[in-house]
């Protein structure tokens, strides 16, 4: 008895979100916006199909009357039963609403004309079109409920009114129940792929904040290398500076003892902070000394012995770099070598070292390959990182394609951290 009545209120909320919860404009639409050609087309065919189902179900009509003369009742009708098809593409449920009111006043006025149904063959037509759209529109229950008042609604009423034979009836909803469970195939297959999608961006954005939180901890752990060893030597030579300076003051020797435990305590500090990162990896590359410059060469052998024919050229005088520099220069030329041998093997490629006045300028830069390997969804993420350690040091870099179909990887960083 309870699944009886569950099962009937549930036919009751669906046929009242039909005919009057739910807005007349689609809430879900189509799931692809289309193209403004597309727009336009779709705009004139249902215009098209709306002169075309309303002239037809006016002349239907009135052939139907019997008269020479237009009755009012075929225009009125013709156009109740039909015209809303103009605006069922941005409000299908409040297009059927007008249709299924005048289909049912149709049945009302039809029903002594002894025809084999009560409607012309155009407003059929314009009804399944408009079913159609409420059921791929709006959510499945709304679509039930209005599926379900065109049954019984409109239908019955012309068997039990008009005369119309039952079988024929059971024809009809079994075409309404086919339009929708078709149409609601279709919305669950935009909806699947709408969900995809966004999943896939989100995964992607997952991705993204992920390879900058690591080149950041890598950063972290770089600088920390750093760091510890200034302040390791700030302490050491402010413990030595006593004996090694004859005849000084107390004060003198007051400082330097500040600024050893100021050492001392920035590089606990420090260690402490930056000690989490290191738990993951102790025995990870970054424990090696810090890379630099200096071992260009080592960075280009490799590259030509992964199939990339390399040339690198250093312009201008070298000057000493700061250390976050000379790193930084050497994670981007490497990274850039990298994606070159992932992503155009065998191509050629220039590395150019330039000291400027004030900036460091760094270019990587191929010509693309024969067959280039079309990249991977989450790609990228080496660019993401070469971002951060430029930004890390108030640099500039710009990568991206060339004209010549390779890619240009092209940084600027100051002299000064």
């Amino acid at each position: 008895m309870r699944s009886g009545v569950g099962f009937a209120r549930g036919l009751f909320d669906a046929a009242a979100c039909a005919v009057i919860r739910a807005p007349a404009a689609a809430p879900r639409g189509w799931r692809r916006r289309p193209g403004r050609l597309w727009r336009i087309f779709g705009m004139v065919f249902s215009a098209a199909l709306a002169v075309g189902f309303t002239g037809g179900a006016i002349g239907q009509m009135v052939s139907a009357s019997m008269g020479h003369t237009v009755p009012s009742f075929a225009v009125v009708l013709g156009l109740a039963q039909a015209a809303p098809l103009l605006v069922a593409g941005r409000r299908p449920l409040g297009a059927w609403r007008i249709m299924a009111a005048g289909m049912l006043a149709g049945v009302l006025v039809m029903s002594e004309k002894h025809l084999f149904w009560p409607w012309p063959v155009t407003t059929w037509l314009a009804m399944i079109v408009v079913l159609f759209l409420v059921g791929v529109g709006y959510e499945r229950q709304t679509a039930i409920g209005a599926g379900l008042i065109t049954a019984l609604g409109v239908v019955l009423p012309a068997v039990v009114i008009a005369g119309m034979q039952f079988w024929f009836a059971l024809i009809l909803w079994g075409i309404i129940a086919i339009v929708l469970v078709f149409a609601d195939a279709l919305s669950g297959r935009y909806a699947a792929e709408a969900s995809l999608a966004e999943q896939a961006a989100l995964r992607q954005r997952d991705l993204a904040r992920q390879a900058v939180l690591e080149e950041r901890s890598r950063i972290a752990r770089e600088l920390h290398d750093v760091v510890a060893h200034h302040m390791s030597v700030i302490a050491l030579q402010s413990e030595a500076a006593p004996y090694k300076i004859q005849d000084l003051p107390p004060a003198g020797r007051q400082t330097f003892a500040v600024i050893r435990d100021a050492a001392r305590e920035a590089l606990a500090e420090t260690r402490r902070v930056v000690g989490l990162l290191r738990q993951d990896d102790e025995d990870a590359p970054e424990r090696l000394p810090r890379p630099g410059l200096d071992r260009l060469d080592e960075l280009v052998e490799r590259a030509r012995h992964a199939g990339l024919n390399v040339e690198s050229r250093v312009i201008g005088i070298p000057r000493p770099l700061s250390a976050g520099a000379d790193l930084s220069a050497y994670r981007i030329v490497q990274e850039a070598l990298s994606n070159a041998a992932r992503y155009a093997p065998g191509s050629s490629v220039q590395v150019r070292i330039r000291y400027g006045e004030e900036q460091l300028f760094v270019s990587v830069i191929d010509d693309g390959a024969a067959d280039p390997v079309v990249s991977e969804p989450g790609g990228g993420h080496g660019l993401i990182g070469m971002h951060e350690r430029v930004t890390m040091l108030g640099g500039a870099l710009s990568a991206g394609p060339t004209e010549s179909a390779g890619f240009s990887v092209a940084a600027e960083l100051p002299y000064a951290d």
